[in-house]
């Protein structure tokens, strides 16, 4: 029992380190873009920002074991399993910017299904880190078929992305899609079909 308090206390107190060193970071950066970072309205803010950053990067907390926390079920189920339209925010690994979005998940049973809502989790664990879509993408089909052993897994990821929107090419209407197919979603073309065609409606 000890020795798990001292890893909690441990760990609180990395955290909190990395928090500060955070803070800092915020602002040396709000000093170098030409802000007063003691104007009223930016005091606290190097504070709030580091918070902000740690929230939105939490996936580095987590592992998929933890995630699925034993919500694994037997089932003679082998029908297509869809779960659509799942939202996504994640941060751009280039810039740091947001790119949002949805997920469409969709599996074939093979003697086990998996938690309803671990799927969202899933979804959330990895699109909370630093990302590029297409790994994203990959990343959760991967954990899905890891976890579950599926006979197939198709994964689709639709997003747009502030780093596009906001600088560079500055285009509005542009949204990107990138899928993942493995197992009989990869190998059979009727599978393929059945869940494009199920997320599409």
């Amino acid at each position: 029992m000890d020795q798990q308090l001292k890893a909690v206390a441990s760990e609180a107190d990395e955290n909190l380190q990395g928090e500060q060193s955070m803070e800092q970071e915020f602002h040396s950066i709000i000093t170098a873009i030409g802000e007063d970072p003691q104007r009223e309205g930016l005091v606290d803010t190097p504070s709030r920002a580091a918070k902000a950053l740690k929230y939105l990067t939490r996936g580095y907390e987590q592992d998929l074991d933890t995630v699925i926390n034993g919500a694994l079920f037997s089932s003679d189920c082998d029908s297509m399993v869809v779960v659509d339209h799942i939202e996504l925010y994640s941060l751009c690994e280039h810039h740091m910017l947001p790119f949002t979005g949805r997920c469409h998940i969709g599996y074939i049973p093979n003697g086990k299904v998996l938690g309803l809502s671990k799927l969202a989790r899933i979804v959330d664990m990895y699109a909370r880190r630093l990302q590029i879509q297409e790994n994203l993408t990959q990343e959760i089909a991967n954990a899905i078929m890891e976890v579950t052993g599926a006979k197939g897994v198709g994964v689709v990821v639709e997003a747009s992305h502030l780093c596009m929107r906001m600088r560079g090419v500055e285009k509005q209407n542009s949204e990107m899609k990138t899928s993942c197919m493995l197992g009989s979603f990869m190998k059979d073309k009727d599978t393929r079909a059945e869940f494009l065609q199920l997320i599409k409606a």
